[in-house]
């Protein structure tokens, strides 16, 4: 996900990862999974709010320091 700097604090972040979350509950998914920057605290922030946990790193993305996880109702 990725929200450009003139539009960020309107909301589309958290909307998008709403977005996310119900798609992934449309096919059963039990976790969403996502990881980002370090500079993006804002970001970090509205994943912790949003009920993400940081988990070990799952992939080797080279710009990615924090990963992310939340298990989805069933």
């Amino acid at each position: 996900m990725w929200v450009a700097e003139p539009a960020r604090g309107l909301g589309i972040g958290r909307r998008l990862l709403a977005e996310l979350e119900a798609r992934a509950a449309q096919t059963s998914s039990p976790t969403v999974r996502l990881e980002t920057n370090e500079t993006l605290t804002e970001a970090i922030a509205m994943y912790r709010s949003a009920g993400y946990t940081e988990v070990a790193p799952f992939n080797d993305e080279p710009y990615a320091h924090h990963w992310f996880e939340k298990r989805l109702p069933r």
